[in-house]
């Protein structure tokens, strides 16, 4: 924001006429009239004049970011900055005009600055909570995506230590105490701290056990948590407590065949699935060296919008990997075949992530590549049938939960029962 100075008063008339004005005024004339009065009243006019340009920097009803939205975005940062800090305003309005400017720099790719932006916006919520005496940090979780997106995630895992240990004596709530749970044991899961990981997902299962009993939340997200659980308990080679997991799994899965939903639900359970299955998907990922990844953990709305893109549009080139290594494996399975499974399955959990987040199309976009991945993965094993087991089980469990999550339980039970035939699980 510019001050020049001395401000001319036809300036000031023409301004008051503006905002005084009975007929529509443009949001661009809003602007120019703000920072003419914020010259004069700053008290009265700074706070209004951040408001009108973030209104400005982005048309909500069309989805449009106006063409200078990065400089619409530092001068509504400059000039809540400017307001007096003994108003009482001034620290939420702050933040609200570094939300938007971090957003902005993350969408153009400048990372670094961004981050700095949410370190600023943690400092303020810090304050807050202080002066409060409130454990829950505004901005924690912003800051916590942010350093994972970055490979930080120990650091990442700290901060959401501190953000479930504060909202955790709050119970499950509407529900907010589970997804933190989730970002949480992703956080610790990525860091390397197995065991930690472990415990926190045990808490999901707890949570999501005690939601689907007293019918505050869906027999669904339940069973989605418990085979997260046990193919994290898999890995650790934990084979006795997994078998029991999947267990009272496929109990959780009968009784939807048999019934269905103890009762009617929101479609936040697809999201649920959706954020475990892009979990479970990282395994299969291989990243390049300097490439953000996502916060899993998080929901897509979560990530930074730069992370988001890459994620999204990474989809492309996977298909043509995938096209190249099914002529190659067509010709050379032995080399060829367990490679194309793994990029089917990246392609396959991207997209899925992307439609439900998108448009809750998912069941309609991607059902044949959860069927690709089934059949790709079985070819795999017939060529292979002692050491390729694992890759089948995988994409049956992959295409079970998707069932589910499109309402489809029964076909959901006959692949989860065919994965346990695999596991020598089905007595």
């Amino acid at each position: 924001m510019k001050h020049s100075g001395k401000v001319d008063q036809d300036d000031i008339v023409w301004a008051r006429n503006v905002l005084l004005a009975s007929g529509r005024r443009t949001e661009r004339e809003e602007v120019d009239a703000y920072r003419v009065l914020a010259q004069v009243g700053p008290a009265a006019y700074l706070p209004r004049l951040v408001s009108a340009l973030l209104s400005l920097s982005y048309d909500t009803a069309r989805g449009e970011r106006h063409p200078a939205c990065l400089a619409l975005r530092e001068e509504a940062v400059t000039a809540a900055r400017a307001v007096d800090p003994a108003d009482s305003a001034r620290a939420d309005l702050l933040y609200r005009a570094l939300d938007g400017y971090q957003r902005e720099l993350y969408t153009l790719g400048r990372r670094a600055e961004g981050l700095a932006a949410r370190a600023e916006m943690l400092s303020i919520g810090r304050a807050q909570a202080a002066a409060s005496g409130d454990l829950t940090v505004k901005g924690l979780r912003d800051w916590a995506a942010g350093l994972s997106e970055e490979g930080r995630h120990a650091e990442a895992a700290d901060s959401l230590t501190e953000w479930v240990t504060a909202i955790r004596p709050d119970g499950p709530g509407d529900g907010s105490l589970a997804w933190s749970l989730l970002e949480w044991a992703a956080a610790l899961d990525a860091a390397g701290l197995a065991d930690q990981a472990g415990a926190a997902f045990e808490e999901i299962v707890s949570t999501e056990t005690a939601d689907a009993a007293n019918a505050r939340g869906p027999m669904a997200c339940h069973l989605y948590a418990l085979i997260r659980y046990a193919q994290m308990l898999d890995t650790r080679r934990q084979r006795e407590q997994a078998t029991s997991v999947r267990r009272e799994a496929l109990a959780v899965l009968t009784e939807l065949a048999a019934t269905g939903e103890r009762k009617s639900w929101s479609d936040y359970q697809a999201s649920f699935w959706s954020v475990l299955l892009a979990i479970s998907g990282a395994e299969s990922e291989r990243w390049a060296p300097r490439d953000p990844r996502p916060p899993f953990g998080a929901k897509p709305g979560q990530w930074s919008p730069d992370a988001r893109r890459r994620y999204f549009d990474g989809r492309e080139a996977l298909r043509e990997e995938k096209d190249t290594l099914a002529q190659r494996a067509a010709m050379d399975p032995d080399r060829h075949l367990a490679e194309l499974v793994r990029v089917h399955r990246v392609l396959t959990v991207r997209s899925a992530v992307y439609w439900e987040f998108q448009t809750h199309l998912f069941p309609e976009r991607t059902h044949l590549l959860f069927d690709e991945g089934v059949d790709l993965a079985r070819r795999l094993f017939e060529h292979h049938p002692a050491h390729e087991a694992p890759a089948l089980v995988t994409a049956l469990m992959d295409r079970s939960t998707f069932r589910a999550a499109a309402m489809e339980f029964g076909p959901a039970l006959d692949d989860f029962s065919q994965a346990l035939h695999l596991l020598g699980e089905a007595g």
